[in-house]
């Protein structure tokens, strides 16, 4: 069944972009947004919906997907809220960036039928900076778009490959894979970083003030390792919270490496470090998402 309507709940960054991405695009449905009214007054403005609804409920009658484009603590709370009032036909999917305890509760809401009403998704784009008015059409360019299919779920059959078509339209990459694999891996690839980022930034600040000219000082380096500090803490608690245990282990490995290297400043061992650090680099060749 081709996609006629598109709900997005949560018209921020990620969802403000979606919007904006998927007309760019040739969406010639309408796309409904649904947030406070401040939001979805900016984000008709900017053309990321045609219509805005407060009303979660009302928000999603008459579309054949609907985008939870929230934090995760708020997706767990409308997954409960829109599974029973859902038509049958209707796809429900997110955009957050742990998938398990999204997907536990997708499969109790909807049970047996969670793999034709739900399909778990991580888009891997974002900036350290959260709102609609920092939407950009082609964020998801060349991104990769993770899903996390429940048991036996086929996510190219039926609106689920509707709608991945139209992620991929959107210049996103869509790679699949277990939620625990993908928790798993982004504890890694993007909630390590940002901690490193807002530790950094944090011990910065405690050390020379918050008025000192450091990124000026410190050059490209600097601003490139504390750009994303600036994140807001209400875009990563969620994620922290439900993502804990992968996430505290990849914090005591980063430990116990700087650790070593503060054990190791004056010895061969140091380079050793370096010349490991380099092989990342020598084997980051650009390479299609599996599927």
């Amino acid at each position: 069944m081709a996609i006629r309507q598109i709900t997005i709940i949560g018209t921020g960054l990620i969802g403000g972009s979606l919007g904006l991405a998927l007309k760019k695009r040739g969406f010639l449905g309408p796309v409904i947004g649904c947030d406070r009214p401040p939001v979805l007054e900016r984000a008709l403005q900017s053309g990321a919906i045609d219509e805005a609804r407060a009303n979660v409920a009302e928000a999603a009658m008459g579309s054949q997907v609907v985008v939870l484009a929230v934090p995760i603590g708020a997706s767990l709370d409308l997954i409960d809220r829109l599974a029973p009032s859902l038509p049958t036909k209707t796809l429900l999917t997110d955009v957050g960036s742990t998938k398990a305890a999204i997907l536990d509760r997708a499969s109790k809401a909807f049970g047996k039928n969670v793999g034709k009403r739900f399909l778990a998704g991580h888009p891997m784009a974002g900036k350290e900076h959260s709102g609609i008015e920092f939407a950009d059409p082609e964020l998801f360019q060349g991104a990769g778009w993770f899903v996390t299919p429940s048991p036996d779920q086929k996510i190219y059959e039926g609106v689920a490959g509707d709608f991945l078509e139209w992620i991929e339209k959107i210049g996103a990459r869509v790679a699949s894979m277990e939620a625990d694999e993908h928790d798993q891996l982004c504890s890694w690839i993007s909630h390590l970083p940002q901690l490193i980022s807002t530790a950094l930034a944090a011990t910065l600040v405690d050390e020379y003030g918050e008025d000192a000219p450091l990124l000026d000082a410190g050059g490209r380096a600097l601003k490139e390792m504390t750009r994303i500090s600036s994140s807001p803490y209400s875009m990563w608690r969620d994620v922290f919270l439900t993502n804990k245990e992968n996430v505290s282990y990849a914090l005591l490995k980063l430990e116990q490496r700087l650790s070593h290297l503060r054990e190791n400043l004056d010895s061969r061992e140091l380079e050793r470090e370096f010349e490991r650090a380099h092989h990342l680099k020598k084997n980051s060749r650009p390479k299609p998402l599996s599927s």
